[in-house]
């Protein structure tokens, strides 16, 4: 799996959860996917992707994006 792959299951892994989470622990949860697509939408622009830099790290191959 490529970088870019690895990045889209992470934020998609963790919408879910945080929507999991908001459900059945603390209606304050929200804010963590509300954090999930504010990374989201500023790395589509910038390119800045903080899980992308702990990923490569890990050895994870880079993709096109990333």
């Amino acid at each position: 799996m490529t970088l870019d792959r690895t990045i889209l299951a992470f934020a998609g892994f963790m919408v879910l959860l945080s929507v999991v989470l908001t459900v059945w622990v603390s209606p304050l949860f929200v804010w963590l996917t509300v954090f999930v697509g504010a990374n989201l939408l500023q790395s589509a622009f910038t390119g800045f992707c903080p899980a992308a830099m702990i990923f490569r790290k890990l050895g994870i191959k880079p993709g096109c994006a990333f």
